[in-house]
């Protein structure tokens, strides 16, 4: 069951260190529906998994690697 929870995560967040946004934070809020947090040293990126397959091929044309 722990594999399903993390699967989900996974499929409904991306988490970047705290500077990745630089200049993009604005198109990705405007462009996405997302949540956009800011946290301690990371951001997290939060939407169904639509939106973040989504956000995460825009991140990869802007060259911000998502692991």
């Amino acid at each position: 069951m722990m594999t399903d929870v993390a699967r989900l995560r996974n499929s409904t967040q991306i988490l970047l260190p705290g500077d990745s946004l630089s200049g993009l934070r604005g198109d990705l809020e405007e462009r996405f529906t997302v949540t956009v947090r800011r946290e301690e040293t990371q951001v997290r990126i939060i939407g169904s998994p639509v939106e973040i397959k989504s956000v995460s091929d825009f991140l990869a044309r802007n060259g911000i690697a998502v692991a």
